[in-house]
């Protein structure tokens, strides 16, 4: 999958360098894989700050530093979540950009009640905020991890005005 996905990180990577921009990351139900496909880009480090994958309370204390009350009536798998997340990773790691996914893969029950199949990504940066939802109807969920992922990159062609290639 990383290597199917690598063009279009360089592309990516390719839009960031030119602006003298950093992203960080914060994967959720991708395990991250949104970050690890970003990576597969030499010399990263120009582009990538950093991030981490948050699949416990535990890890999302710790990497977005927000107190237990910023999500109060928040859902996982939601918008209003990965936007919170997107901005909080973004400024936690000083990057001009932040991506976050937040979503139910599917194999066992997510804590908010999310359907399995339901990602929500959010991109915050120079340009704006942006989300998007990408539902599957799948319980699969290693298919579900690979479409997420494709989504989350495609999400961020968009928001950071990449040109489709032909």
């Amino acid at each position: 999958m990383l290597e199917e996905l690598h063009p279009q990180a360089l592309r990516i990577a390719t839009a960031l360098r030119v602006r003298g921009e950093k992203i960080a990351v914060a994967d959720g139900a991708t395990g991250g894989m949104i970050a690890a496909s970003l990576l597969t880009v030499p010399g990263a480090l120009d582009f990538f700050v950093g991030g981490g994958v948050v699949y416990s309370l535990r890890a999302r204390d710790v990497l977005f530093d927000l107190p237990r009350e910023a999500y109060r009536g928040m859902r996982g798998a939601s918008e209003e979540y990965a936007l919170l997340q997107a901005r909080a990773i973004r400024d936690n790691f000083g990057a001009e950009w932040g991506i976050a996914e937040s979503g139910s893969v599917g194999g066992s029950s997510h804590p908010s009640g999310a359907p399995a199949g339901r990602s929500c990504v959010a991109v915050v940066g120079p340009k704006g905020e942006f989300t998007h939802i990408t539902e599957t109807g799948s319980e699969d969920r290693i298919a579900n991890m690979a479409a997420f992922t494709r989504a989350a990159l495609d999400f961020l062609d968009t928001a950071l005005g990449v040109p489709p290639t032909s």
